[in-house]
């Protein structure tokens, strides 16, 4: 099993190019900035944010915005193999809730988010230009669960 481990500044280059390539490959996504630009996004929001990745090389990594308990990102280069889920009860340790948006077109991502206990709150404009619609998922402990 691949250890998941907190990320480090030098992990954001290849968390950028796993969103990068994630994005070319969706179809949907027309105007995916370049790796350098990502990276750059990445590392301003590194402090703010619990990032964490696995494999190495990174092969995936999980941003949690801990001041609103927002997923901001959950990216896999290899979907199917239980890393997700792993990451995703990372994620829920010590919260009690936890939201996320989702492009509509990612059925995958979401048949992965309600079988995580999400369920769709809101649909979304889109946020750039060309860009699908979006929903906002969210997920909330049950009582008498930790």
């Amino acid at each position: 099993m691949t250890a998941i481990r907190a990320a480090t500044l030098a992990d954001m280059p290849a968390c950028a190019r796993i969103v990068h390539d994630w994005e070319r490959a969706s179809g949907y996504i027309h105007d995916t900035p370049d790796v350098a630009t990502l990276t750059g996004h990445l590392t301003t929001a590194f402090p703010a944010r619990d990032i964490h990745v696995v494999g190495d090389p990174v092969a995936g990594y999980l941003s949690v915005d801990p001041a609103e308990d927002k997923i901001g990102a959950l990216y896999l280069t290899r979907p199917g193999q239980g890393t997700g889920k792993r990451l995703m009860d990372l994620a829920k340790t010590s919260r009690d809730r936890l939201w996320l948006t989702v492009y509509v077109p990612n059925t995958r991502a979401q048949t992965f988010y309600r079988r995580e206990g999400f369920v769709e709150t809101a649909r979304l404009d889109a946020d750039r230009d060309g860009a699908p619609q979006m929903l906002r998922m969210d997920w909330t402990r049950a009582e008498g669960t930790s």
